[in-house]
């Protein structure tokens, strides 16, 4: 019946996926059961698989496109591309069924109604095989963008009919083991968002990269959203964090400007063909250093986002676009995340480095693994051939027509692309490494040489030189002993945070501010406070890095604030222990215009440092800018589990001055939970342990300087560096005095330095005295816990 070839999206759900395909029913359940909630998802109609069917069976069509797939090998490139065209050309060629086309123009007056000649749809294709739990077949078939008039409607509804033979989508299903002929499709007409002058993008209700659940990952761009789906354009990202959302808090966790360079937009004219009505330009230089979307918009797209994952009941991939013409949001699609859901939540995998090479690129890492071969560069589609097992695919940017030669790479490499672009999700779902956005790998990367893809460093991907050594270790986490001594973590990189919090923890016993301060900021913060008062051509340099906020001094506080909070989130309730900045003078004047503002220090390692350098009139603003940025972090983000550690306090005069300048800044011991631990590092701190407790909670032992400053050692000369040990018997005896001191006090004691990472025997004796957690680096937490555990079954 011709009323079977029509439905209405809130008329959908999605017991509907047989009927109209997996992404126009998941439409349709948002419309039906959101929209009083919150969602706003814009209304359409979507042709029914019945119509499709009717159109297929039409003259023998589907006998002659089974009968040619039957005998293909999908993996024979030029015999795929043959098929593809042969029987596309077959689709068009055939005419729509009389009675499907009535239809249409009926639904299309009733959608179009009082929009006169300015109405503009998307014609999306929905597949029954598409947006399942297990399998997302994203981005396999077609979708048109601003179609408008009927005829180009219509024309559009075949292209999509005959979308469901593009090469890529007939090897997918082939990968997938979909038959061909249980496969149907069904075409979306939806009105479309003017996100031409507003932005769109991809969001993710979980971490793509860690499968971390309590974050939502947003991506945004200017223009039509297909520039971020393809990768054609670096995003600006951010990261929020679900629990401050329920809780009506402040949710960034962090934000990172993309490049933007261009954007998809309406053409002048739709004309006469239905696939010429958009068109990409160049985003001028003060636009795209701006963010796409407002810190109160990004945590509304994130509000509805996870209205719908709670809806669905799982981890949810979704396109979300600004009207840049009402100011609102919309979704305008929803999947099920099929990857990073259904990892293991207690294998552990870790790739490491054992060398490093030259740097060639570097852009945005996908996973966590370690790839290697030779390159292949790869500008064109004709070029798949070349594309041998093993190759190392290096290209500009992908679409679902390389899917193919994909799937033979050991690593991708693209020039453009965020996290959520194409080449992002298959590499994905293949489980190989990709390292996106690189800017210009394929003029640094030549043809034919051994390269090692790492994405096993953090955010940022790196491309070596070089068939560079390294080791995967797996661990299954999930049947770990009790332990009678806490075992926590020292993450210093808060791009690894939601990684490393699938290791079993009881939180962070070190996150070191130097860390975000270096690789984030980059720049001293004495520049930032005088930021007018610097030389034009190093203000230019400065302009360039902290563009996208407010202004010099708000760059370098929200930096510190975005690096704590996503740390403090990652391990919440756990407890994480972050130290105040603690670089020497010559690790300051490394930074960008840090040779204007430091001394020059024979000895800098016993030099102007920790509580010394908080106290001098030079460097106090400074110190208050990272007390500022905690303050936020914990009294208006709420994350209270932050607790806060000061390093190297030679004397009782200076723990009573650090409090005190502490206090003035709105940080008092007690005041909302707060402990202030103090590193124990310093000769003076065991010796006089007792009375430097009365100033702090507790001791986290930093064994690195201990053992130095007791040996009398450089621990940087390696003249000498035979003779550091932490477990020498002098420094023995001065950590178990700090130990006893606090336990006496019922005070916290941990250790936050590298011996029990290095030495087993080490965190043995420590767990003997009785020392309340072992911090330890995230590579050593599994078998220092299984070391442990013997030892608590021997002694049971």
């Amino acid at each position: 019946m011709a009323e079977d070839y029509i439905l209405w999206f809130d008329q959908l759900g999605m017991h509907d996926v047989n009927i109209v395909g997996g992404k126009n029913a998941s439409l349709g359940e948002m419309i039906s059961n959101l929209a009083n909630a919150g969602v706003s998802v814009p209304n359409g109609f979507a042709t029914t698989t019945h119509a499709y069917q009717d159109f297929i069976r039409a003259d023998g069509l589907a006998d002659r496109i089974n009968a040619l797939l039957n005998s293909l090998d999908v993996d024979d490139i030029h015999a795929l591309t043959t098929a593809g065209k042969t029987i596309r050309g077959w689709v068009m060629d055939t005419p729509l069924p009389q009675k499907l086309l009535e239809t249409v123009r009926e639904a299309y007056d009733t959608l179009a109604a009082g929009s006169g000649d300015t109405a503009s749809f998307a014609v999306r294709s929905s597949a029954t095989a598409e947006d399942l739990p297990d399998a997302s077949f994203a981005g396999q078939q077609e979708t048109f963008l601003n179609v408008r008039g009927l005829d180009n409607v219509i024309a559009a509804i075949k292209e999509v009919f005959a979308s469901l033979y593009n090469d890529r989508a007939i090897a997918y299903r082939v990968h997938q083991h979909f038959e061909h002929d249980k496969v149907f499709l069904s075409a979306g007409v939806q009105k479309m968002v003017r996100s031409d002058i507003g932005a769109s993008g991809v969001l993710f209700t979980l971490d793509t990269e860690s499968g971390f659940r309590d974050a939502v990952f947003v991506t945004g761009a200017y223009g039509l959203g297909e520039t971020v789906v393809q990768g054609a354009v670096n995003p600006d990202e951010f990261y929020v964090y679900k629990p401050n959302i329920e809780a009506g808090r402040p949710a960034t966790l962090s934000r990172r400007l993309g490049t933007k360079a261009i954007e998809m937009v309406y053409a002048a004219t739709a004309g006469d063909a239905h696939n010429k009505a958009t068109l990409t330009r160049e985003v001028d230089a003060a636009r795209s250093q701006r963010f796409c979307l407002t810190e109160e918009q990004v945590e509304s797209l994130a509000r509805q986002a996870m209205i719908i994952e709670k809806h669905y009941q799982r981890p949810m991939d979704i396109e979300w676009a600004l009207d840049g013409g009402d100011g609102k949001l919309y979704i305008v699609q929803a999947r099920p995340e099929t990857v990073e859901s259904r990892a293991s939540a207690t294998i552990i995998e870790r790739y490491q480095l054992k060398a490093k090479g030259d740097v060639v690129a570097e852009g945005r890492s996908i996973g966590q693994k370690i790839g290697q071969g030779p390159a292949r560069i790869i500008m064109s589609i004709s070029q798949m051939d070349e594309v041998k097992e093993g190759d190392v695919l290096v290209t500009d940017m992908t679409d679902p027509d390389w899917e193919p030669i994909m799937k033979r790479a050991s690593a991708i490499v693209t020039n453009r692309g965020g996290r959520t672009c194409h080449a992002a999700i298959i590499a994905r779902e293949m489980g190989i490494p990709a390292v996106v956005g690189c800017g210009d790998a394929t003029q640094h990367i030549k043809d034919g040489d051994p390269i090692t893809v790492s994405c096993a460093e953090g955010d940022t991907g790196f491309i070596y030189s070089g068939l560079l050594p390294f080791e995967v270790r797996t661990a299954d986490t999930g049947n770990l002993p009790d332990l009678s001594v806490k075992i926590m973590m020292n993450v210093g990189n808060p791009s690894r945070a939601f990684a490393f919090s699938r290791l079993p923890n009881a939180g962070v016993g070190l996150a070191r501010l130097e860390f975000i301060i270096n690789n984030t900021i980059g720049i001293h913060p004495k520049a930032l406070l005088e930021f007018d008062n610097l030389p034009a051509d190093l203000k230019a340099k400065i302009g360039a890095k902290i563009a996208g906020y407010a202004s010099p001094v708000d760059f370098y506080v929200e930096k510190l604030v975005e690096g704590i909070a996503t740390l403090a989130a990652a391990y919440a309730p756990n407890k994480v222990i972050v130290r105040m900045s603690d670089f020497k003078s010559n690790e300051y004047a490394n930074l960008m215009a840090g040779d204007r503002y430091e001394p020059h220090e024979e000895n800098p390692m016993i030099g102007y440092r920790g509580v010394s350098r908080y106290l001098s009139t030079n460097f106090r603003d400074c110190f208050e800018l990272e007390c500022r940025a905690l303050r936020k972090v914990r009294e208006e983000m709420g994350l209270t589990n932050v607790e806060i550690m000061i390093p190297f306090c030679r004397t009782l005069e200076e723990a009573q001055q650090v409090t005190e300048l502490l206090a003035t800044q709105g940080i008092k011991r007690g005041e909302n939970g707060l402990r202030l631990i103090m590193m124990c590092e310093i000769p003076s701190n065991a010796v006089l342990a007792e009375e430097f407790l009365e100033y702090f909670d507790g001791f986290s032992i930093g064994s690195n300087d201990m053992t130095q400053l007791t040996l009398g050692l450089d621990r940087d000369s390696g003249l000498i560096a035979h003779l550091f040990d932490e477990r020498n018997p002098a420094v023995k005896k001065l950590l178990k005095m700090a130990i006893d001191a606090c336990h006496k006090q019922g005070k916290y004691i941990g250790i936050c330095g590298q011996g029990p990472s290095d030495y087993p025997d080490f965190a043995v004796w420590l767990h003997e005295q009785g020392i309340s957690s072992l911090s330890l680096n995230p590579d050593t937490v599994v078998d220092t816990w299984l070391h442990l555990a013997s030892l608590d079954n021997a002694k049971a």
